[in-house]
Parts: C-alpha cells; sequence; structure tokens
C-alpha cells in the first residue's frame, strides 16, 4: 500500500500561508485539535513547502507574532512512498503528521490515516497489543481538580491520564480532547495569567499558572471548578494483551480515541496508544 491511498490530500488540510502570524493558525489548533498545521509560501517560481507549526511552538514561544520563526522542518513523504515506511517513521520520530511533498504539497499522511489502514485490513500486521503496550501508566486522581489534572498531563508530556479512584482502582480515563473541550481561552493577554487555584482550596499550587500550557497556545487558559471525575470518560474502552494489534486498531479508529488501557482480568497493567501500533507495521 502506497501513500497515496491513505493519505488526506491537499484539498482537506487546513493550511497557513507565509507570510502571515500566529493568528493565523489558532483556530484550527484550538477549534479543530489539530497537533499542527502545513505552512506554504507562494513565490514567483511556484509554491514552496516550509514547513509546519506546532502547539508546542506556539506554547514555547507566546511573543513571537511571526509566523516564519514559528515554522519547523519536518520529515516528509511522496505519495509514492510505502506506507509501511512512513509508520515506521512516525513510530521511531513520534512525528503525528507527514507532510507528502513533491515539489509542491500534495496532502498529509497521518497516524489516524494508517490506524484506518490497518483496521481494514489494507496494511497487515501480525502482532498483539502485548507486543507493542508500554508499561509505564500515565494516572491522575478522580478528586483532583481539573486544572491539576490538566497540568499532570503537561508535565508527563501526555495527551492522557488514567483515572483512579479512593481505592486505586481505574475508573476512568482523562484526556487532552477532554480539556480542551471545557478550557476558556484567553488570547492576548500582557501578564502571565492568574494562579489556577482559589488562596483556600487545599489543591492550591503556588507555582501552578496558566501560562505554558503544553495543550493550548495561549497565554492564558481557565479552567471550571470541578474534579478530575466530571470531565473525565468514565468506564473507558480497554484491551487485553493477546487481542491482535488490528483488533486494537479497530477500536481506536471506530471510537475516534487514541489510547486504550491494557488489561488483565480487572488489573490495569500498561497502556496501548495509537502510535505505539505503528510499531509492528
Amino acid at each position: 500500500m502506497i501513500v497515496a491511498d491513505a493519505m488526506t490530500p491537499r484539498e482537506s488540510v487546513v493550511m497557513a500561508e507565509l507570510p502571515g502570524t500566529r493568528t493565523d493558525v489558532l483556530e484550527a489548533l484550538q477549534e479543530d485539535l489539530f497537533s499542527s498545521v502545513p505552512v506554504i509560501k507562494p513565490t514567483d517560481e511556484g509554491e514552496e513547502f516550509r514547513g509546519i507549526v506546532t502547539r508546542d511552538a506556539l506554547i514555547d514561544q507566546p511573543d513571537e507574532d511571526q509566523l516564519a520563526l514559528l515554522v519547523e522542518e519536518v520529515p516528509t513523504t511522496t505519495a509514492d512512498s510505502d506506507l509501511r515506511e512512513v509508520a515506521q517513521l512516525m513510530a521511531e520520530t513520534g512525528e503525528r503528521r507527514i507532510p507528502v511533498v513533491d515539489g509542491e504539497f500534495e496532502g498529509i499522511v497521518t497516524v489516524t490515516d494508517v490506524l484506518r489502514a490497518m483496521a481494514d485490513g489494507d496494511l497487515e500486521v501480525d502482532a498483539t497489543v502485548g507486543d507493542v503496550a508500554a508499561g509505564e501508566v500515565n494516572t491522575v486522581y478522580a478528586g483532583a481538580p481539573l486544572a491539576v489534572g490538566e497540568r499532570e498531563l503537561s508535565y508527563a508530556e501526555v495527551p492522557y491520564g488514567i483515572v483512579l479512584d479512593d481505592a486505586g482502582e481505574m475508573c476512568g480515563i482523562l484526556t487532552e480532547v477532554d480539556v480542551l473541550a471545557v478550557a476558556e481561552v484567553v488570547e492576548g493577554e500582557a501578564d502571565t495569567g492568574e494562579s489556577i487555584a482559589n488562596q483556600d482550596d487545599e489543591w492550591m499550587w503556588e507555582g501552578i499558572k496558566a501560562v505554558g500550557n503544553r495543550y493550548m497556545p495561549t497565554r492564558n487558559v481557565e479552567f471550571p471548578d470541578g474534579p478530575v471525575e466530571e470531565f473525565m470518560t468514565a468506564d473507558p474502552i480497554s484491551v487485553g494483551g493477546r487481542r491482535s494489534v488490528t483488533e486494537a486498531a479497530q477500536l481506536l479508529v471506530g471510537n475516534e480515541i487514541e489510547q486504550l488501557p491494557l488489561v488483565s482480568g480487572d488489573d490495569l497493567v500498561g497502556i496501548v496508544r495509537d502510535i505505539h501500533l505503528l510499531e509492528a507495521a
């Protein structure tokens, strides 16, 4: 199977053009939940692909307004490349979106595009979930304020946290999508934001500020009051280690999720993320 059979074509991709500003990509990153936006530059000789702008770039450089200074070079592929090779590139580099470029920007191939090919049987793999799952699991406490739960995801540098109840048992999952769905974004504030907890809150952390959030490219993000358990996805879909990677891909694509808790009986023993499945390609 080649990239052209699986990629998202140019006409379906949100792009930005140079010259431009950070505000040109904010809407796509916030409302469409993209992790990055391809950037092109029209020239007299034709169009040039310049790279991508990611959430992390906007967050790491909150005062940089010029789009050209936020663009990052990334690996690219071509439409006639082997999709299996691109899947392996994603697994090795952690890149979730690989631009398809052959002179001009032709589209993009994403982790979801590869998973769909696996789920449909177009990209055959011979491995089980246990072969690729990670044993280290990020967790958050159900009773923690959402702002604290978000910080735990950010510091762990993963887009999920398995939610544990008072008995230490899995009761849900909190994802970056859950957080983004309820976050109130304020763009362009001159200061670094207010402290995310009330002075009388027993969970207040002096150092927690609404700045530098890994997911939101703004200077100030506010979260609603309430514990993680009010915003998490309860009873998450889980998978056993003997299930095939193809079956796991079908679960992820069919439910539009990015990770599955790995269980043995009633015990949580690991996590399998969408990008882990690409290691089996």
